[in-house]
């Protein structure tokens, strides 16, 4: 199994793609959020892939950075079912707001034929996820939680690896306190990383919600994980930022620390 680094940015970002990315089992691909436009279809050729290769998605929440690609996905999908150049069914996991908002943005944006291919029961099936319930993706089990946003619903989820390995993602703001028993122990855990500690004051990561590196990486510590993928991070100086978050890190976390760039695969 590995993971592919389609955006590592956080949502306003130029130098580099809004976070998402690809857990891959040998044919099956989970895509965890879009990202914020049609880059991602210029992302997906860069790593050699076509929409054609991408039936599961999970949508963390509906901000603009995370959803906005799913966008591109339904206006090509939609098309290439009708004429029958895509078969079986695309499945799109997210919690009752992001569903419905994908189902309304479909239904505004595309034609009428492609729209009513999108939803709970069609072939561009929309999966409504419960907190704490698990459900099967990719051959993995697979359990959404809410990550208590104050700012907009959002789901991450725990994913059951091989071999008895788990990988836990806390969308794109701090694992809540409250929620570090989900990750204790977690061979992988994904968290966003806005900047480093010594740049607090000058993008205020608290006040929006989000981590330094160094919060990340206490987080980690403390929960006992064994591997740390830091992403969703300013793109001030993209030549050096893996160095300089790696160096912070390590001074904190004392497991396997991954700052990855877009494009990037890491086995899992």
């Amino acid at each position: 199994m590995d993971i592919t680094m389609l955006g590592t940015g956080h949502a306003v970002v130029t130098e580099c793609y809004n976070t998402c990315y690809i857990i891959r089992d040998g044919e099956q691909r989970l895509m965890v959020d879009t990202g914020g436009g049609i880059g991602l279809l210029r992302q997906l050729k860069r790593v050699g892939l076509s929409v054609r290769d991408i039936r599961d998605v999970f949508v963390t929440h509906c901000h603009l950075d995370h959803l906005t690609g799913m966008l591109w996905l339904l206006r090509m999908w939609a098309p290439m079912m009708l004429r029958g150049a895509l078969s079986g069914e695309v499945r799109i996991y997210g919690h009752d707001e992001t569903c419905a908002t994908i189902a309304q943005l479909a239904k505004l944006l595309l034609n009428p034929s492609e729209a009513a291919l999108v939803g709970p029961e069609g072939p561009i099936r929309l999966v409504r996820l419960q907190d704490g319930e698990p459900i099967l993706v990719c051959g993995h089990t697979l359990t959404p939680f809410d990550i208590r946003s104050t700012k907009k619903k959002q789901y991450g989820f725990r994913l059951a690896l091989d071999e008895g390995r788990t990988l836990v993602c806390c969308g794109d703001e701090p694992l809540d306190h409250d929620l570090w028993p989900l990750a204790q122990g977690a061979d992988w855990l994904l968290h966003e990383a806005f900047c480093l500690r010594a740049d607090e004051e000058r993008y205020h990561p608290a006040r929006i919600h989000h981590s330094t590196v160094a919060d990340a990486c206490e987080t980690a510590e403390a929960c006992g994980v064994r591997s740390l993928l830091l992403y969703h991070s300013e793109d001030s100086d993209m030549a050096t930022r893996k160095a300089r978050y790696l160096q912070e890190g390590s001074r904190f976390f004392h497991g396997t620390l991954y700052a990855p760039v877009d494009l990037e695969t890491i086995e899992l």
